[in-house]
Parts: structure tokens; C-alpha cells; sequence
């Protein structure tokens, strides 16, 4: 084998073919994910959403910052920059001699391809009287003529240069390598060193464990290790969780703590400011001794918070520092439910200490929806709508229109409802119906059932159960719209008329979205009012005349078309029987009745098939739903949420679980649906009680950004007793003949196979 040689780029040649590759590498993906996105995409989707999100803080900030940031400009000149080396360094490439060529001795010595002994010959004498040293000619060049003429003249070297390219023969294989030969040169030794080891033994050390030590910090929430043990330590410690002490562990979070992160800052001005807050909020536990709730970042965190609840005007500095903790407290309430749910898991399978309540995860979830929408608890949902205050309040409450939620305001006329809300001009009025048309009106719909069972409706005591909840998602406008049609005049379909009567203004039509306790009453107060039926006693004539005749009269009349549509009933009733009978007897013949037998048998057998085969496809459905909700990544943009005091843009999530409200534990652990749009399918799975009975739960469906929003639906549930397991059935019995044809197949074989070895030998 031929040897090798490693031949440094003398020419640098070889070294812009490596330097134009690798400044490709980093431009184009850089370009493809660095690239300012389209501005004027944004502009027109804050344009289209500037009608009802207008007076929104994030709106304001957002239009703020599209304007001042220079971030986009810098990213443009950069990538601009590099694609304009990246071209030069192609056109210098597209420029460079070629190095390597295959070796013809015909273009050396000028001939054609092919051409005869005698021409070469004369056209060797040609050129060595040109280019000879001798005759003033170039050394170099005459020996590559020496060279060509003799691999066309000389036989091996002719067979060399046809089965190797080279006259000589096999020469080392030679290997370039992309960098200028002064990298190796020995005046150049010590500074090439130094930058290697400068590189590789300090930069390239330095730059991974920053990264390495920081990320170990943080969760995959992006939530602070200490953080989580924090909130796990508390809500170990209180397992009953009231709002105050929960506001108190939220700003004890480690990412309020400047030593902890960078982002959260303590400022000089925080001496004079805080404590002033302090004055105005009033009781918020400052005496408490108990750390980390003592240490003055929490104590300056829990104020900002209770200030935004409160919708209190800061100064300048301070108000900065309020949206970073705001901004960050809806993720940090997340961690929270998640470290109840582990909690609740653990105290489930381990035992040995108390979980925490449910109110104390429920609280988590309203503290999130009060910080996205800057409202105390105390407070009405109606303050989330723009240009409500406490003061106009007492327009909505009042016992004419008692309108407490947003549910009520959105089924409340439209007539009556711009009289009360007389107190707004007609573009404030305008502006409040389209921010509240933009409101979500979610639809629930549950099915239970035990998958991978035969009976799937069937639960038995151990058995995993599974709810399917569909969400149907619609703004309000929508309902708007519904309302309209339903009810064209003010007082026509919206009443329901009695038979003989006028209408009942008492039985007015329920509102789609009125569900619930509301439901209740109204159904049980039309119970209330549908006549009871009482047994008619005989009363002396005179008394009845002389009580009121007309009244007599018709009770007379009622209680004789009572009794004769009694009297046609059972005689109705009589002649269907005596039908009946007659058809019984004429099929006397067991010939009859044995097809009979036969035709319902396979109308049972065909309905039992179909729903086996409905059973399957379903089965077959939800199969294939999994697959493809894990196979494909959903967006988590949803809907933009209104929210006058937050300060970034949130989406529209909720959580989805079981509870069992009686014994305030979590059943199914909470599901953060980040993904639902229009329509989203979510199984909740819990494992059913070990003992028989009747169960009663709730399906909860909670918004992380509205109040007033959540849903509730009650789930029975009736516990079977799970079914003994068969220790013999008849599909496992195997009868003796086949037992004996097996084992007399088995002989055959390994005899067949003996006579096959015999042949073979």
C-alpha cells in the first residue's frame, strides 16, 4: 500500500472552501430562526384586536415596546452582515484555480487524443528546441514535456499512466488539510498554543458549566428547585391553606429573591416606598417572624401583590417591579397545584399524612384568576368589564334586575339592559358589549365508562374508570345572537302558555348557560305548580250551588270526561288483550311458536352484535385519538384574555378535574387544558372506590384567567361488586382424543425426521 501525506494549504485555497462551509452552517439556520418576524403581522393583529383589548396594560405595553425596540434593526444588520461574508467568500471560491486535475500527457505536449508515434515524436523535437534550458527555455516546463513524452513513448511508463493517471506509477495517497501552512509553522508554535489552550481549556469549561449550573437550578417548568421544595414544605406544613397565607407562600418564592435571580431587584427607594404601602393596605401580617415570609424581598413582593389585587396607583420604579412579580405569579401558582397534586398522590398511595385540602388547590386556582384579572376576592366579577366601578355597582344589584355575574348581565334583555347601564354613553356601552361578547362560554358534555372491560358501563369496586369530558368552546357574542333569535318580541316566545289560559309570565324560558343551582330551582318550582291530581269526593248539590254554581258546574263536567276516558281506556286496554289472546291461540302449532322462538333469538343476537360492533368502533376511535394527540405538537395560543391590569399578553387556559366535594379530596388530578380553541376531548382516569355503593363527585372546570367562569357538573357513580375470577372455564378444557391425536402427531414427526437422518447418512 501506498503511504500518505498531509500536505498543509500553502496556497490557502483549500482553506476558503472550509471557511465558506462553515459560515454557511451558522447563516442560513440563524437566518431561519433569528429573522425578525413580519412586523406588519403584528401590527395588523394588534390592529384587529385593538377594539376590545385596547385599554388592556399588556396591549399598552406591547404597542410600547413594537415602537422603541431596536432589538429587530440589530438582528437584521447582523444576519445581513454575515450573508454578505458568506457571499464574498463564495465568489472568491467560484474564482480559484483548480488544483487538482487529471494528468494527459496529449494537452501537455499540445496534441490530440489519439495521435500517432511520428507526431509526437516531431512534436517533442518542437517544443524541446522552445522551451529547453539550453535554448533559454523554462526548466519547469520542459521537464513536464519530458514527462508527457514519455509516458506516450515509454511502455511501463504508458501503463502506468493508464492504470494509476501517473507516469511514475502509484504515488502517496495525498491528503489536504484546510489550514494555512503558518499554523505550523515553528515561529508561530507558541501563539498557536496559546490560543488552543485558551479556547479549549478555559472558554469552552467556563461557557458549559454556566450553563450546567444554571439549568440544574430550575425545573422543567423553568420553576426554581428551592422554589418548589419551598412551596412543598408549606403546603405539607398547612394542608388547610387560607387566600392570606397562600398570598404569604407565593411571594416567598425564590424568583423574588435577588441573590436566587437577577431579574428581581432591591432598590434603594424600597425603604421609603413599601412601608407607605404598607400604611394604605393595612393588616398584611408584617409582624410575622416567620421566615422566609420576614426576609424583605417577600415582604416587598406580598405588598406589590396586595397592591395589584387592590388596583392601587405606584410610582414609576416600584410599578416596574410590581410586573415583574405579577408576571411571574400565574406560573408560580401552577407549580403550586402541581405540588398539591403530588402531595395528594403521595398521601393516597403511601399514607401516613394528610394531603392537602381541596379548598387549599382551589385557592391556588382563584389567587391565579385574581392576579390575571387585579381583583380581591371580596370583589364583584362585573369589575373585570371596562368602565365599571364599585360606585355602579348598586345599578346592577338592585332587586329589579339583581344582576351579581356575568352569566346574569349576558341574559338580562337588551332593552333592560341598557337601562341600567344608563350610567355609560353609548361608545362606553358599546365598548363593555364587545369586551363582554369576547367573554368564553364553554360548553361540557361527560361520558363514563371502564375501557378494556366487556361491560364498560359496568363499574366494579378497584376498577379504573374513566371520564371523557368534551369541551365546546364560543364567545358570548354568540349567546348574544341565540337570545335574539329566541326571543324576536319582548314578550312572546319567551312565555310559555297554558291550555286553557293566558300566558304564564311565572314560566319564563331558561337561558342556555344557566345551568346548575339555578336549573334546580327553576325545575323545582315548575314541580310546584303542576296541578295535582286529587280523587273528586261527592259533595251535597245545594251546598255546591249556593258556594258558586260555574265552579260546581265544572267540576262536574272535569270529573264525568274523567271518568269516560277512563272507561275507554280499559275497554281500549280489554280489546288489546283479548287481541292478544286470540293471537296466542291461534298459534297452537309448535311449529308456530318453535319460528317464532327462532326469529326473536336472532333479532337478540343481531342486536347484541351491533352494539358489539359499535362497542369496537368506538374503542377503535378513542385508540386512534391518542395516537394522534401524541404524535401531533398543539399550539398553546388560544384566546387572548382580557385583562385591564395584567401586564403581558395570556392566553386562555383552564384546569379540568374530579373531586369529591363532600370529603374535600381530588378524585382525578387537575388537567391544564392549554389547547383548547374551538373543541377539546380530555379522559380524566381515577381508580374506583374499593367498596360498593353510590358515589357523589363533580366534574370542576375552572378558568385560570376569568372569575365567575367555572363550571360544575355532578357525576353518580355506582360501585358494583367486581366479579370473582374464574378459576376454570370451559375453553381451557382440552378433551382426551385431542390430547391423544397431539401427541400421536408428535410421535409421527419425530419419526418422519429419524428416516431423514437415515437417508442422509
Amino acid at each position: 500500500m501506498a503511504g500518505q501525506q498531509f500536505q498543509y494549504d500553502d496556497s490557502g485555497n483549500t482553506f476558503f472552501y472550509f471557511l465558506t462551509s462553515f459560515v454557511g452552517l451558522i447563516v442560513i439556520p440563524a437566518t431561519y430562526y433569528l429573522w425578525p418576524r413580519d412586523q406588519n403581522a403584528e401590527q395588523v393583529r394588534l390592529k384587529s384586536l385593538r377594539r376590545v383589548h385596547g385599554r388592556c396594560l399588556w396591549y399598552r405595553l406591547r404597542l410600547m415596546k413594537s415602537q422603541q425596540s431596536i432589538v429587530p434593526t440589530l438582528k437584521k444588520a447582523a444576519l445581513l452582515f454575515g450573508w454578505v461574508v458568506f457571499l464574498l467568500l463564495a465568489y472568491k471560491v467560484s474564482k480559484l484555480d483548480r488544483e487538482y486535475q487529471e494528468y494527459n500527457p496529449y494537452e501537455v505536449l499540445n496534441l490530440d487524443q489519439g495521435a500517432s508515434l511520428s507526431e509526437i515524436k516531431k512534436q517533442y523535437r518542437v517544443l524541446s528546441l522552445k522551451f529547453h534550458p539550453d535554448k533559454g527555455g523554462d526548466e519547469a516546463t520542459f521537464m513536464r514535456i519530458a514527462k508527457a513524452y514519455a509516458a506516450l513513448t515509454n511502455e511501463q511508463s504508458r501503463q502506468n499512466w493508464e492504470q494509476y493517471g501517473n507516469p511514475d506509477g502509484p504515488g502517496a495517497t495525498s491528503f489536504g488539510i484546510a489550514l494555512p501552512a503558518w499554523i505550523v509553522d515553528q515561529k508561530n508554535s507558541m501563539l498557536v498554543l496559546l490560543v488552543y489552550g485558551l479556547a479549549f481549556m478555559v472558554i469552552l469549561p467556563v461557557v458549559v458549566g454556566t450553563w450546567w449550573y444554571r439549568s440544574i437550578r430550575y425545573s422543567g417548568d423553568q420553576i426554581l428547585i428551592n422554589t418548589t421544595q419551598l412551596f412543598m414544605h408549606f403546603m405539607y406544613k398547612t394542608p388547610n391553606m387560607n387566600m392570606k397565607r397562600l398570598a404569604m407562600v407565593l411571594t416567598a418564592a425564590f424568583e423574588f429573591d435577588p441573590r436566587s435571580n437577577k431579574e428581581a431587584t432591591i432598590r434603594p427607594t424600597d425603604n421609603i416606598e413599601v412601608p407607605q404601602l404598607i400604611r394604605e393596605l393595612g393588616n398584611i401580617n408584617v409582624k410575622k417572624k416567620e421566615p422566609p415570609f420576614c426576609y424583605p424581598y417577600s415582604l416587598k413582593a406580598r405588598v406589590l401583590v396586595l397592591a395589584h389585587l387592590a388596583r392601587m396607583d405606584l410610582s414609576d420604579h416600584i410599578d416596574e417591579d410590581q410586573r415583574f412579580v405579577v408576571r411571574k405569579s400565574p406560573a408560580l401558582l401552577q407549580e403550586m397545584v402541581n405540588v398539591g397534586c403530588q402531595l395528594t398522590m403521595m398521601a393516597n398511595s403511601r399514607g401516613g399524612f394528610h394531603a392537602p385540602r381541596l379548598v387549599s388547590i382551589e385557592n391556588c386556582m382563584k389567587l391565579t384568576q385574581m392576579i390575571v384579572q387585579g381583583l380581591q376576592e371580596t370583589k364583584s366579577p362585573l369589575l373585570q368589564l371596562p368602565h365599571f366601578e364599585e360606585e355602579h355597582l348598586r345599578y346592577c344589584i338592585s332587586k329589579k334586575y339583581k344582576v351579581r355575574t356575568v352569566q346574569d348581565l349576558v341574559s338580562v334583555k337588551d332593552s333592560d339592559r341598557r337601562s341600567m347601564l344608563r350610567f355609560l354613553g353609548e361608545e362606553k356601552y358599546d365598548e363593555v358589549m364587545s369586551v363582554l361578547g369576547s367573554f368564553p362560554h364553554i360548553t361540557m358534555e361527560t361520558k363514563l365508562q371502564v375501557l378494556d372491560d366487556e361491560d364498560s358501563n359496568n363499574i366494579t369496586a378497584g376498577s379504573i374508570v374513566t371520564v371523557t369530558v368534551t369541551l365546546n368552546r364560543k364567545r358570548m357574542v354568540e349567546m348574544f345572537e341565540k337570545e335574539q333569535e329566541a326571543t324576536p318580541c319582548p314578550a312572546g316566545d319567551e312565555l310559555t302558555h297554558t291550555e286553557d289560559g293566558p300566558p304564564d309570565s311565572s314560566k319564563s324560558k331558561a337561558k342556555v348557560w344557566q345551568k346548575g343551582k339555578a336549573a334546580k330551582k327553576t325545575a323545582k318550582a315548575k314541580k310546584k305548580k303542576q296541578p295535582i291530581k286529587k280523587k273528586s269526593t261527592p259533595a251535597p248539590a245545594s251546598k255546591a250551588k249556593q258556594a258558586n254554581g260555574n265552579v260546581a258546574g265544572n267540576e262536574v263536567a272535569l270529573a264525568a270526561a274523567a271518568a269516560s276516558s277512563k272507561e275507554e281506556e280499559e275497554e281500549a286496554g280489554s280489546d288489546k288483550g283479548s287481541e292478544s289472546d286470540e293471537g296466542e291461540a291461534n298459534k297452537d302449532t309448535p311449529s308456530e311458536r318453535d319460528e317464532e322462538s327462532d326469529k326473536q333469538s336472532d333479532t337478540e343476537v343481531d342486536e347484541m352484535g351491533g352494539d358489539d360492533e359499535e362497542e369496537w368502533e368506538a374503542l377503535q376511535q378513542s385508540i386512534q385519538r391518542r395516537e394522534r394527540a401524541l404524535l401531533e405538537t398543539k399550539s398553546k395560543v388560544t384566546h387572548p384574555v382580557y385583562s385591564l391590569y395584567f401586564p403581558e399578553e395570556k392566553q386562555e387556559w383552564w384546569w379540568l378535574y374530579i373531586a369529591d366535594r363532600r370529603e374535600q379530596t381530588l378524585v382525578s388530578m387537575p388537567y391544564h387544558v392549554c389547547t383548547l380553541k374551538d373543541t377539546e376531548e380530555v379522559e380524566l382516569k381515577f381508580p374506583a372506590p374499593s367498596k360498593t355503593g353510590n358515589y357523589q363527585y363533580s366534574v370542576i372546570l375552572r378558568s385560570d384567567s376569568y372569575l365567575g367562569l367555572d363550571q360544575i357538573r355532578p357525576l353518580k357513580l355506582e360501585v358494583h361488586e367486581a366479579k370473582a375470577m374464574a378459576d376454570h372455564h370451559p375453553q381451557w378444557d382440552i378433551p382426551e382424543t385431542e390430547e391423544e391425536d397431539e401427541e400421536q402427531e408428535d410421535s409421527d414427526g419425530i419419526e418422519e425426521s429419524d428416516e431423514d437422518d437415515e437417508d442422509n447418512d
